[in-house]
């Protein structure tokens, strides 16, 4: 059975446990919370290592063949753009159909919510590199060591053979054990979507939400079956520009029930490389590369989520304060790479503290519905990674087209 049916049936069957559970007594949904925690762990399992090695080969494979500066710059490009534009379209959509009032809440704040941009800077180059092995979402020091690792290898081909025999020889390896846990993810499915169900009808109980949640729906529905087929055949002369889409059904799936970037990751890599056929030298960097940093989901998410809880609060017309929110949510997208999920909550908490004025503990409002808007956030991402990665191949010449019906 294809892993993409098993995932959508492993949900189908969350979502019907989801409402036998709805009567049940805590004590059996507190073991729906544990097996789904247990299987977003296991979901991430091996990888770590597989990252590194296989970061490392592609590294080095590019910087060979001279593609390296330019494989980057177009990453950066396409995550520019994808940013900047989610987030107009947000601010955009938001005016336009402009969501009803949310009650304001006299809740008080428990919880400080920080980005640590200091601290996760220093990370980058610990006192061991291999402290980079250890921090298990943050992920983006052990990009660094292994985009090191790659080029000091290409300085030294003699000496680095061997290495890099044994580096790829690991990755493979590595590949088979992330493969059989994102086989085995279709199980833990069923609790990860019975958890979000179970927290999902206590959002639709307030009608301003649901309101909220119906616009930041419609534009993840624009972009993703839309925007990006749309400019794939138009810019890039995709003949079949859906086909990339079906291939990353999993992917989709698995990043809205999870809300987890680093889960989605495995998952996507899998797909862009089984079912797309795009070449391990391109998937190994720019999938992880585009979901640190090609978050233009949520940035989309906290722009929208912004201008609801100012209009909450204010009755002044908020045009001039829309060139701040554009650019801080643009900005705060791009330093969202050490939460593996909740991350555009935390960067609205901290965009309400930076706003001032009143507004510090505004972001609670919306807390009931943080993990649909989450969700949404990591589904346009995880889109945005895989498009993005299959525009780097095509554009590098390293895609192996296959016909659907070999999809996995």
């Amino acid at each position: 059975m294809k892993i993409w049916l098993k995932y959508i049936l492993g949900c189908a069957l969350g979502i019907i446990l989801s409402i036998i559970l709805q009567s049940s007594n805590q004590s059996a949904i507190a073991v729906v919370q544990y097996l789904s925690d247990f299987s977003l762990s296991a979901g991430r399992y091996g990888l770590l290592p597989f990252l590194f090695f296989s970061m490392t080969v592609a590294v080095f494979e590019l910087r060979e063949s001279k593609a390296l500066l330019r494989t980057a710059f177009n990453c950066v490009i396409i995550t520019l753009i994808t940013t900047a534009g989610f987030t107009i379209l947000g601010v955009f959509s938001v005016l336009v159909f402009q969501p009803p009032r949310i009650p304001i809440s006299v809740e008080e704040a428990t919880t400080i919510y920080s980005l640590a941009v200091p601290e996760n800077i220093m990370k980058l180059f610990p006192v061991s590199n291999f402290s980079s092995f250890l921090e298990g979402s943050y992920l983006l020091p052990l990009y660094v060591f292994a985009g090191f690792a790659g080029a000091g290898c290409a300085s030294e081909k003699a000496n680095a053979k061997p290495t890099l025999t044994l580096f790829d020889s690991i990755s493979r390896v590595s590949y088979a054990v992330v493969s059989f846990f994102i086989d085995m993810l279709a199980v833990g499915l069923i609790a990860i979507s019975c958890t979000w169900m179970l927290n999902f009808p206590s959002v639709l109980r307030s009608d301003s939400l649901s309101h909220l949640i119906l616009l930041v729906s419609i534009d993840a529905a624009v972009i993703i079956l839309i925007i990006y087929p749309l400019l794939l055949r138009l810019i890039f002369r995709e003949r079949h520009p859906y086909r990339i889409l079906f291939a990353n059904i999993a992917s989709i799936v698995t990043a809205f029930f999870s809300g987890d970037y680093n889960l989605t990751l495995g998952v996507s890599i899998r797909h862009s490389r089984e079912s797309l056929g795009v070449h391990q030298r391109i998937s190994s960097v720019c999938l992880p590369v585009f979901s640190t940093f090609a978050r233009g989901g949520a940035s989309m998410v906290l722009s929208i989520s912004f201008i609801v809880i100012w209009r909450s609060y204010s009755d002044m017309k908020i045009l001039s304060e829309l060139p701040w929110i554009i650019i801080v949510s643009f900005v705060l997208s791009f330093l969202l790479g050490t939460f593996t999920n909740g991350g555009p909550f935390v960067a609205l908490a901290v965009m309400c503290s930076l706003y001032g004025r009143g507004f510090d503990t505004s972001y609670l409002i919306i807390k009931p519905a943080a993990f649909f808007l989450c969700s949404v956030a990591a589904t346009i991402d995880a889109v945005t990674s895989f498009f993005g990665t299959y525009i780097v191949a095509v554009h590098e010449n390293l895609v192996q087209h296959k016909e659907l019906k070999f999809y996995i």
